[in-house]
């Protein structure tokens, strides 16, 4: 950073802020968690002051929430999307999750946040619900007898896997990926396999 670039307390000046502020923010909430985040500390980490961050998220809690609907704003579009697989193909890509990513950050958030009502809340709930449409959607294609009832048990199985590995710290998406190939050759009428 240039002397030019500095703001009077020698920190980054305004362009490129709120970017700044949600890389930081996504950094520490994946690490330490939301609840033991503040803002001072979040704020160091971006290069920001605190009237300039609070300039752009009112709150912790808007902040909160940009944080969850910038994370994933498309739905797994790395599974749901891709034309080069089948539509049972992209139901098993759904559980190859890295052993590195750690508890899914929609989890993490509602487990925190305690408060049903909060933004970041209704999001996860709002993500979670996409991500069983997606499930349930790519099901039908697949030709389920009950694709609703097979969207929902793949998002249940990925929520688990994802929590479990966490609890454990031990990688649970193989076995889940196990129970899901099962349950989607059972809901999958042989002749619509072919």
């Amino acid at each position: 950073m240039t002397e030019s670039e500095k703001g009077p307390l020698g920190r980054r000046r305004g362009r490129g802020a709120r970017e700044r502020i949600l890389s930081a923010s996504q950094q520490l909430f994946r690490e330490q968690g939301i609840n033991r985040t503040g803002m001072d500390q979040l704020c160091a980490v971006a290069q920001v002051s605190k009237r300039t961050a609070y300039q752009h998220f009112p709150s912790k809690d808007e902040l909160v929430a940009e944080y969850l609907r910038r994370f994933d704003p498309e739905i797994m579009p790395g599974v749901f999307d891709r034309t080069d697989l089948t539509p049972r193909e992209r139901l098993l890509a759904a559980f190859e999750i890295p052993a590195s990513m750690p508890l899914c950050p929609y989890i993490g958030a509602a487990v925190e946040l305690h408060d049903p009502e909060h933004p970041a809340s209704q999001y996860a709930r709002d993500y979670k619900v996409a991500i069983a449409a997606r499930l349930t959607e790519t099901a039908r294609e697949a030709g389920a007898t009950n694709p609703e009832q097979l969207g929902e048990q793949l998002a249940l199985l990925i929520d688990g896997a994802s929590a479990r590995t966490r609890v454990l710290n031990s990688e649970s998406f193989p076995t889940a990926a196990a129970i899901a190939e099962v349950l989607i050759d059972n809901a999958i009428p042989a002749s619509a396999q072919r």
